[in-house]
């Protein structure tokens, strides 16, 4: 089954390579969605596929590439339609 999860990763997740990581990582997963910087310092990040490669996803945002320190991963159910293929969108 198909879901859609919003994703607000806070720690030290800007400057790290987590954006290009998580475009890499969600590719490799097919996902589909976006990630970008937030102004306050976190991550947010739009993901919709198969319910196991969602988790699959978040289990890995939760570790990050090997420069981050992630402190804490909010997860909420999200409606928004997620774009064709996974995308890095411009800083909130």
């Amino acid at each position: 089954m198909a879901v859609t999860r919003r994703l607000r990763i806070n720690g030290r997740v800007q400057g790290v390579f987590y954006r290009g990581w998580s475009v890499k990582t969600a590719r490799g997963l097919g996902l589909r969605g976006w990630v970008r910087n937030c102004g306050d310092g976190s991550v947010e990040m739009l993901l919709h596929g198969d319910e196991g490669q969602v988790e699959a996803m978040i289990a890995r945002c939760r570790e990050g590439p090997p420069a981050a320190r992630v402190d804490r991963v909010d997860v909420t159910e999200d409606a928004e339609e997620a774009p064709a293929g996974f995308e890095e969108r411009a800083t909130l």
